[in-house]
């Protein structure tokens, strides 16, 4: 069994306040040990002896993001919708039929292709876990394809055949319904843990929502739910009274969705990316942090409404726009993104947990919002495994 230590860290934040000062947790002239894909120990700096050591030369380490709300899976381009939207246009979902179109011609290969060279760059953003969510197959061989490339590339995979209904079900949602809650989902559960639904205006309704969902959880899936991106709507409030393990979008709340939040075990997990591509106003976050929720956030990586797979910028905007501190914003992005996901292994740098950091090219997590949309990731660590390593850096 080989060792691999991260050594000579000038600020290390751990994201476990026990271990640390602040929220973070943050320890100074420090060195993170890596066995067997874990955190084994967390030593002083130059005190440490490793078969391989990478000098971070008294830069910042970082938990590893969590990314828990992605499209990876998907063909085709829209940047001309995006030009459009720049220009007036307003965003409605039934772009999603679009990507609909050309991700069930693309055929199995370039789909896994595609998918992978999204995770690859997101791995260089600092990206170490990720769910990946179906949803632009609308189809029960294209969805059962699109759950497959994405079970190659995490173990957090979202079933979301209620993303939209497609062309040859106009007029009857109801069918669809039936179709995503039956054959659908069984072809798909066995690739998934999650389920999801779309529950919007020009999407599910509430009662389609909460059809989708028990079938879900009947299933043995654990549930998500797209709430309350484009208006208020019934979709936070249906996702904390059915347990669902986060709330995504968020982005308009009434005061009884607030509450709900507060009162109930679901994450509120902000998008501000899409809200950027969309032109919608950004959730208020101080808002439900001071009501006592727990929020994450996240890239929605996808081709209509978040072409993006910068953490890093997500955080800018999140500490800009949405009133957040930058330590509760890179919690947001670890150990909420964990939360937003029930897991207990990524999200933090402590003994035991998975062996998933990011060295920055700065002295100090503040640099990824001092120096927003420059590229300060230095290497990225998933699973013990180095995945990202500058030239800059040393590695013996």
């Amino acid at each position: 069994m080989t060792t691999l230590a991260i050594d000579n860290i000038g600020q290390l934040a751990t994201g476990d306040p026990n271990t640390g000062s602040g929220p973070l947790g943050v320890l100074e002239d420090a060195a993170v040990v890596i066995e067997d894909g874990r955190i084994a120990a967390i030593e002083r700096a130059n005190t440490v002896d490793a078969d391989e050591v990478i000098d971070a030369g008294e830069r910042a380490v970082i938990p590893g993001f969590v990314d828990s709300h992605t499209h990876l899976v998907f063909a085709g381009d829209r940047a001309h919708e995006f030009a459009l939207r720049m220009a007036g246009r307003r965003y409605e979902a039934g772009g999603i039929r679009v990507t609909t179109e050309a991700t069930r011609t693309a055929g199995a290969e370039a789909l896994r292709q595609l998918a992978r060279r999204r995770r690859r760059e997101a791995l260089r953003a600092g990206i170490t876990h990720q769910e990946i969510k179906s949803g632009y197959g609308l189809s029960v061989q294209s969805e059962e394809l699109i759950c497959q490339v994405a079970s190659e590339l995490t173990d957090d995979v979202t079933f979301l055949g209620a993303h939209a209904v497609p062309g040859e079900y106009d007029g009857r949602a109801d069918d669809y319904v039936e179709l995503v809650r039956g054959p659908m989902l069984q072809a798909c559960a066995p690739h998934a843990r999650w389920i999801d639904v779309f529950c919007e205006q020009g999407a599910f309704d509430a009662d389609q929502s909460r059809a989708v969902l028990e079938a879900g959880r009947e299933a043995g899936l654990g549930l998500r739910v797209h709430a309350n991106q484009l208006g208020e709507g019934p979709g936070v409030q249906l996702a904390v009274e059915l347990g669902a393990a986060s709330a995504d979008h968020c982005t308009y709340l009434a005061d009884a969705d607030v509450d709900a939040l507060a009162s109930g075990t679901t994450v509120a997990t902000f998008l501000p990316a899409t809200d950027f591509s969309t032109r919608e106003p950004y959730p208020d976050a101080r808002r439900v942090i001071d009501a006592g929720a727990r929020v994450a956030l996240a890239t929605n990586t996808n081709p209509g409404s978040s072409y993006t797979t910068s953490m890093s910028f997500v955080l800018a905007l999140a500490v800009r726009d949405m009133r957040m501190t930058v330590e509760e914003a890179l919690l947001a992005a670890t150990s909420g993104g964990a939360a937003a996901l029930r897991r207990d292994d990524v999200g933090r740098i402590a003994p035991g947990a998975r062996a998933d950091l990011v060295v920055l090219d700065a002295p100090s997590y503040e640099h990824l919002v001092y120096r927003p949309g420059v590229p300060l990731i230095a290497a990225t660590i998933a699973r013990g495994r180095v995945e990202w390593l500058d030239p800059d850096l040393s590695r013996d």
